[in-house]
């Protein structure tokens, strides 16, 4: 349907006449000076003892049956006060009534002059209501009611309005006495006003009153273009759900229509909307109806950047562009080289703000595809040149527009915008149902389901959810986030599938394991092993030090878990038997897949390289095998750490794991596999303790200088020279570099300054026993850890 876009715009040019069948609002006012005989002076918000006092000089409103006028409270509940009992003064009251009046006329689609007359004040107290009926013409030129509701203390009452086969539902509350709600609407129109359930409604009703002859002002109809549209939504609504694709062929994803008038995002919406663009909301929202689809306010975004080329040279760098600068000759734009188009600031019809974030759009989604062809921009900066780069501008166009989809590919919609979108959208309504506390499978439960399912399925389409960030950050990834609104939904369905599909299928990292554990506590114990098994095995060769946290974790929540049934031993810990049952599997898994040979090394997944192997594996590893109660497991893993010295070097790695088991809180520091390690931990620190440890006799010092060159030949002489404490290297500033790095690359105990004076410098070496002091620090250390490792339990 390549026209679409077409079509709907040439429908909507056809509705020239704006207006409504009702209008409505807020306005600001300085408060009236407001009187009513038999009461006096009214404070605005109303207070209730002046509530009262009106009901007491009001009479029982009637309402009328044909050429009768009857009181029947099962119809009408209400007081009224004719207007020859009411004046209201201050001289800012006419401006603020004339605006108001202005508002609704525009509102009803009436561009002729219109008065209002005061009818009568209404009071609605607590109870008071009026069913559904219609208003009788009550002057020469009626054409309309206009109710302003001033300031005063309720709930409920809400004013109904129906006009043919549409409703509006209005709230015309406000308890500021700076400010008075109104609604306007033709008189044939059926409306009702809901019971008060508490406080009390004040309100004026005036007759709205076209000046001079001729026939009386009617409710807009746009029923054929209202016809139309819904057509043809309702034909590209069908185009669309026949595929699978987000944007397929020549069918757009979304349609969108910008409006005529400027807007600010503080000022716009739907009951505000401008002459024509107000007719065309109200087509457009009654057709979407019909045809299920929805449709949105929002602003349409266009920011371009690029090359600008000079017309003519001038002093100033930088300046902003504006339609009536004389000077707008001085660049012209050249190519564009980056183009983004955004949809924001959101709003539907009902005035709320959907959790939407920025959403991209195609330029064949405008309606028609050339409507901001034309379009001066908002803003334009153009920079000079600077360097190597030539003189370059920045612009932005911002409109407000209608936006619509088909109800039924509104997910669609939020995931094909990208997953961090869909995402943020996710959390949103996962914490509007917490908050609301609804029960499972409820719409808005149910509405989080779908897009969760709609994100985890297109988890082959774009990357990996673990995207690497830069610089590093402690924020949770979009994986951990995804898991959490899970987990908050307690949708266990999605769970099972995420972790399957996605954790278990490589796109994994070790910062999920906290949201991972808390979603597979949710899942039956069985279940929640199976797919912990999957996830170890697709991922320890790249995230060994992650898989080993997660069979920890899980471990230990799985066995303090009463939930899980796993009885606890005399220790403490989960008994060999339900909870070794469940996770051997996913443990043998793990010990398969440790690292070893470093020749075996696994080759980078992508942008993934293989983490580096790191103490907190050993404690994870050997904590998880010990919650198992199986003493085979523990054996083989100590087994495996031993036999590969250059993946677990005994300092960097073993040492602190050691010292880190050996002081752990629970039963695992006297496991046999801990107690062994820590055996051959101290065995090493022993040997290397009882090294002779002597301070240099002279000034020989140990050499490895690889390089053969002269200068590096004169430093390794200089090294073995028992009686030079010193050595004057002068040169040129490339051999000096050249034998600075020698000393660096293979760690010298030389210290070195450069001696700028002369021509070439010098390079001064002094002999330090850096060496040697390295192993005084080490043997401190060795005696200290060794301590550590002997006093917290028997080896």
């Amino acid at each position: 349907m390549p026209t679409t876009t077409r079509d709907l715009a040439s429908i909507l040019q056809t509705v020239q006449r704006p207006g409504d069948f009702h209008a409505t609002g807020r306005s600001d006012i300085f408060p009236p000076q407001l009187e009513v005989a038999g009461v006096g002076t009214i404070s605005l918000p109303l207070l209730p003892t002046q509530a009262e006092q009106l009901v007491a000089v009001a009479e029982p409103a009637p309402y009328g049956r044909g050429s009768e006028t009857l009181i029947d409270t099962d119809v009408r509940r209400t007081w009224q006060i004719g207007a020859d009992r009411v004046h209201i003064g201050g001289r800012h009251w006419p401006q603020s009534l004339a605006a108001i009046v202005a508002r609704s006329a525009a509102g009803l689609g009436v561009n002729e002059a219109v008065s209002a007359e005061l009818y009568k004040m209404l009071i609605y107290d607590t109870g008071s209501f009026f069913v559904r009926h219609r208003d009788t013409e009550k002057a020469p030129g009626m054409f309309a009611t206009l109710v302003v509701v001033l300031p005063s203390i309720y709930t409920g009452g809400e004013l109904v309005i129906r006009h043919r086969d549409r409703e509006v539902c209005l709230d015309l509350s406000t308890q500021d006495s700076a400010e008075v709600a109104f609604a306007a609407f033709y008189a044939d129109c059926w409306h009702e006003v809901r019971p008060i359930s508490s406080g009390c409604r004040l309100a004026l009703i005036y007759n709205l009153i076209r000046q001079g002859p001729g026939k009386l002002p009617e409710p807009p109809a746009y029923d054929t273009e209202e016809q139309r549209l819904t057509g043809l939504l309702r034909r590209w609504a069908a185009e669309l759900a026949a595929t699978e694709s987000d944007a397929p062929g020549d069918c757009p994803g979304k349609l969108i229509y910008p409006l005529e008038h400027a807007y600010t995002p503080a000022e716009i919406g739907f009951t505000r909307l401008k002459n024509a663009d107000a007719a065309v909301a109200t087509v457009l929202v009654a057709a979407a109806k019909l045809a299920d689809c929805e449709v949105h306010l929002a602003f349409v975004a266009i920011e371009e950047s690029g090359s600008a080329e000079h017309s003519y040279s001038y002093a100033s760098s930088r300046r902003r562009y504006s339609p009536a600068d004389d000077r707008d000759e001085d660049f012209e734009v050249g190519e564009v080289y980056e183009r983004s188009l955004t949809l924001s600031d959101w709003q539907t019809p009902d005035g709320s703000r959907p959790a939407l974030s920025a959403l991209p759009f195609k330029e064949d989604e405008l309606c028609p595809p050339d409507a901001m062809d034309d379009e001066e921009p908002d803003e334009q900066l153009f920079f000079e040149a600077t360097g190597n780069e030539g003189a370059t501008f920045e612009r932005s166009y911002r409109r407000a527009a209608l936006v619509l989809w088909p109800r039924a590919r509104k997910l669609n919609v939020i995931v094909g915008a990208g997953r961090e979108i869909g995402l943020a959208y996710l959390e949103g309504l996962a914490k509007c149902w917490a908050a609301n506390n609804e029960d499972l499978g409820s719409p808005l439960w149910e509405e989080a389901h779908r897009l969760a399912g709609l994100l985890i399925d297109r988890t082959g389409d774009g990357g990996h959810w673990p995207a690497p960030v830069w610089p590093p950050t402690t924020a949770p990834g979009q994986a951990a986030r995804m898991v959490a609104s899970l987990c908050q939904l307690h949708d266990t369905d999605n769970i099972a599938s995420f972790m399957a599909k996605v954790s278990a299928n490589g796109h994994y990292r070790s910062d999920d394991n906290e949201a991972l554990v808390d979603a597979a506590m949710l899942l039956p114990p069985k279940q929640a092993a199976e797919l912990l098994e999957r996830i170890i095995t697709r991922n320890t060769r790249q995230e060994a030090n992650g898989c080993a946290e997660l069979l920890e974790r899980f471990s230990a929540r799985l066995a303090a878990d009463p939930a899980a049934e796993i009885p606890p031993s005399s220790a403490g810990v989960a008994a060999a038997g339900a909870c070794g049952a469940l996770l051997q599997p996913a443990a043998a898994a793990l010990l398969a897949a440790l690292p070893g040979d470093p020749a075996l090394a696994p080759k980078p997944e992508g942008w993934q390289r293989p983490t580096r192997v790191t103490p907190a594996l050993v404690v994870d590893l050997l904590t998880a095998l010990w919650r198992l109660g199986d003493l085979a497991p523990g054996e083989r893993a100590v087994d495996h750490l031993l036999a590969w010295p250059e993946t677990y070097a005994a300092d960097a790695i073993l040492v602190p794991a050691a010292l880190r088991l050996a002081e752990h809180a629970g039963a695992v520091r006297d496991w046999a596999p801990t107690r062994r390690l820590k055996a051959v931990v101290v065995d090493h620190l022993d040997q290397r303790i009882a090294e002779a440890l002597t301070a240099p006799a002279d000034f020989t010092r140990a050499s490895q200088i690889a390089c053969e060159c002269k200068y590096c030949a004169d430093l390794a002489a200089f090294l073995a020279d028992p009686l030079r404490k010193t050595w004057v290297f002068k040169a040129a500033q490339a051999h000096r570099s050249h034998v600075e790095d020698s000393i660096r690359r293979h760690p010298c105990d030389v210290d070195q300054a450069t001696e700028r004076r002369g021509s070439p410098h010098a390079l001064v070496c002094t002999k330090n026993q850096a060496s040697f002091e390295r192993r005084l620090a080490q043997r401190k250390a060795d005696l200290a850890n060794r301590a550590r490792l002997t006093s917290s339990a028997k080896i």
